[in-house]
């Protein structure tokens, strides 16, 4: 009889956690990378479909990525010049000990997980055999002509586990056909078709959008929607970046990004003349401060995934100049850029321009060690680990797991974390399942001190990663509050950690 009951309890308390379970479950719809508004939906109508737009499995790895490096390596490199100007002579490009496999090496050990190459920049110099033009390593005395910068750097990618990404730059001061639309669009897609189909996998395709003709130059017209075509066909696992239909540029070089920072908005994504069209009428810009809000949306007939990506240099210049060699980013920098762009749901992308050796400069090579030992240190340890809570499924947001998530229906929402011993810390993480959509609008973190409950930091949007620094607080109880989302709330993850002595931040 009492091996009845026991059985009875456990099967009632196996019913109830799978209640319990069962409700943190949402039905859809779900909206992949973009939904169309109907004319009559109501702000909340909207609002809520805003909730439930989401990345598609290419721009979620992407994510994921947090860290990556760009390359800026041309004839700039010999030149001492950031803009080439389209007819220096192949002659200058010779590095003496080019050596991609210390790129790869140094990138990879500083955590980094992605690098892309300025196969070719503004001055239309070509790293790579390219059958297009004369103006590439196969006219310059590296290698007798031989050489392949883009081959050599994919194989050490793949060497190193890194994952490879190609800048193409679509203004080109050499090219003759430049300004002549249809005959430079054919170049332009002759050259990327090669770029996409001689050195394997490709992960992200990167199209600047600098034009400096200015209004007396060339006009020329891009054809965005063939070039997309042409990726989608030989790279469907590519990512297109900043005048691409994937990523978005955050709209700044100095490596911090929005506090409020949506990868859901009505900026529409690419160059073609619709999305021109739709950010014209928005009056939105990569650069404006609000691409997401409910103003926005209520305004808007369309929203997009389209998350940003924060492109800054570890030096003063994109490219290598002898000069800089003394101007490195500081470690304190480093930190802040990434607290500011990691940190605000967004990927780093640090570009570490190699010099005319062909090598990345040990000053950088030196920084970036520091900078991934400094990464190391602080987020080794997750005080909130397994911490004890009372709000259902919160366990999830502190087991570790990147697939399991606290599942959040009321609002405003109290998750108290108990420690089982006084801690010190100053950084808080949240993380968003943004797998099911960026949701959180508004969240605030305490701390129990001195038997009263103290504000910590509090901030806007969470999405991926959010991290926020205050002063070194000692507490064994926190407690988040999560005041607004715009549907169910989903943390996937949360931590509390405590910087390493060698650098004081905040």
């Amino acid at each position: 009889m009492l091996q009845c009951i026991r059985t009875s309890i456990i099967f009632c308390l196996f019913g109830l956690t799978a209640c319990i379970f069962q409700k943190a479950q949402e039905e859809g719809p779900y909206y992949e990378k973009s939904v169309r508004l109907s004319q009559g939906l109501s702000l909340d109508e909207k609002v809520k479909m805003a909730a439930r737009v989401v990345p598609d499995s290419q721009q979620y790895k992407w994510q994921k990525l947090e860290m990556t490096a760009f390359i800026h390596f041309t004839v700039n490199t010999f030149t001492d010049l950031e803009w080439g100007k389209g007819d220096e002579s192949p002659d200058l490009f010779n590095p003496t000990e080019f050596d991609a496999r210390q790129w790869a090496r140094i990138i990879s050990e500083a955590g980094m997980k992605m690098i892309i190459l300025t196969c070719k920049h503004h001055d239309g110099f070509c790293l790579w055999p390219t059958k297009t033009t004369n103006h590439s390593v196969k006219y310059s005395p590296w290698k007798a002509g031989r050489g392949d910068v883009v081959r050599e750097v994919k194989e050490a990618c793949d060497e190193y586990g890194l994952k490879f990404g190609v800048y193409l730059s679509p203004w080109d001061r050499n090219a003759e056909s430049y300004g002549d639309s249809p005959a430079y669009n054919s170049f332009f897609m002759e050259q990327l078709k090669e770029l996409l189909t001689w050195y394997g996998d490709v992960d992200e395709v990167w199209f600047d959008g600098a034009n400096g003709e200015g209004p007396n130059g060339k006009v020329q017209v891009y054809n965005w929607e063939a070039y997309y075509r042409l990726i989608k066909k030989y790279q469907p696992g590519a990512v297109t970046a900043i005048m691409g239909q994937d990523i978005r540029w955050v709209g700044t070089e100095s490596g911090y990004g929005r506090e409020t920072e949506w990868s859901v908005t009505a900026f529409a994504p690419g160059g073609s003349g619709t999305s021109k069209n739709i950010n014209k009428q928005l009056g939105l810009m990569a650069t404006s401060e609000d691409l997401g809000s409910r103003d926005i949306i209520d305004k808007a007939d369309k929203l997009f995934w389209y998350p940003a990506e924060v492109d800054v240099s570890i030096r003063p210049g994109w490219f290598y100049h002898k000069e800089q060699d003394d101007k490195v980013k500081s470690l304190e920098k480093l930190v802040d850029i990434y607290f500011n762009s990691v940190g605000r749901n967004a990927v780093l992308l640090l570009n570490i321009p190699p010099d005319t050796r062909g090598l990345i400069h040990e000053n950088d090579a030196n920084r970036l060690k520091e900078f991934k030992t400094y990464l190391d240190n602080t987020f080794e340890k997750n005080i909130a680990f397994r911490a004890f809570t009372r709000f259902p499924g919160a366990r999830k947001s502190v087991d570790g797991k990147e697939d399991t998530y606290t599942f959040i229906e009321e609002l405003p929402a109290e998750i108290e974390y108990k420690f089982p011993f006084v801690e010190e810390f100053n950084i808080f993480m949240i993380k968003e399942n943004v797998s099911k959509g960026q949701r959180i609008e508004n969240f605030k973190l305490e701390a129990f001190k001195n038997d009263e409950w103290v504000e910590l930091a509090s901030s806007t949007t969470v999405g991926y990663k959010k991290l926020l620094r205050f002063p070194i607080t000692k507490s064994n109880r926190i407690k988040l509050t999560i005041n607004q989302a715009r549907d169910n709330a989903m943390i996937s993850e949360i931590g509390m950690y405590l910087t390493p002595d060698s650098t004081k931040l905040p």
